[in-house]
């Protein structure tokens, strides 16, 4: 896809990039530094709601590719974000009950990028990724997604479990993927729904399952008692599309 990472390094650099409205994905600051310039960025970065890490100087040598970060590097996403509005819009234009594909806290950007990919195939208007501890469209996820990013729009929001109210009050429900749940065969999964995939090691968040309206689980035979994030995404959404399909 030639999608490369776009990162941003040097105080004056930071700063003309926010005044310019470039999506920052994170923000990586020298952690006890506090003079004018670095005052300003961090301002710039709570006006646009960027995640902020205050890392130790050894990190951001590392990180930096040209030796001059001045204590402060900003990664770029590789993708603009959508508004969850694009998503329902979406949906609107299809003429189809909305499918969205939420995700709690995903960490690893080829999972991301595989999840994407499978909403796209999967006929879901959207993706919706929070904020905080999470990866963000990077171009990792660019090219795992295979062209996905194109087509599926992906807004990120400050609070998934606040968004999830909102959506109820637009006709959705809620369907998560836990191992404890009700097997995803004996469930009604038609309708407006949202699809909750959680945190690679830790599932979905407690704050985030209670706005839940099933929870699901996907049966299993083996020895071992779950699946990688993007392949269960995939379980889910595709027993979603059978329904939908009426099979």
């Amino acid at each position: 896809m030639g999608v490369t990472e776009s990162v941003i390094e040097g105080r004056n650099a930071v700063i003309e990039a926010f005044r310019a409205a470039k999506t920052i994905d994170k923000l990586y600051i020298l952690d006890g530094c506090q003079d004018g310039p670095m005052m300003t960025i961090r301002r710039e970065a709570k006006k646009a709601g960027t995640l902020v890490r205050y890392v130790d100087r050894e990190r951001l040598d590392q990180m930096s590719q040209t030796g001059k970060h001045q204590g402060v590097i900003a990664t770029v996403a590789a993708y603009e974000y959508a508004e969850v509005e694009d998503i329902l819009a979406a949906a609107r234009t299809r003429n189809e009950e909305p499918f969205l594909v939420l995700l709690d806290n995903i960490e690893d950007p080829h999972n991301l990028g595989a999840i994407i990919r499978t909403a796209n195939l999967a006929g879901a208007h959207g993706v919706i990724i929070p904020k905080n501890r999470a990866v963000g469209l990077t171009a990792t996820v660019a090219r795992t997604s295979a062209g996905a990013l194109h087509y599926t729009p992906v807004a990120r929001v400050t609070n998934l479990a606040k968004t999830m109210e909102d959506l109820k009050k637009e006709g959705l429900w809620f369907v998560c993927a836990d191992m404890d749940g009700t097997s995803m065969y004996d469930l009604n999964l038609t309708g407006a729904i949202g699809l909750v995939i959680g945190n690679e090691g830790e599932g979905v968040g407690r704050l985030v399952k209670e706005k839940c309206d099933y929870v699901a689980s996907i049966p299993m035979k083996g020895n071992i008692d779950s699946l990688n994030a993007s392949v269960a995404a995939g379980v889910m959404a595709y027993e979603i599309v059978r329904q939908r399909l009426g099979k």
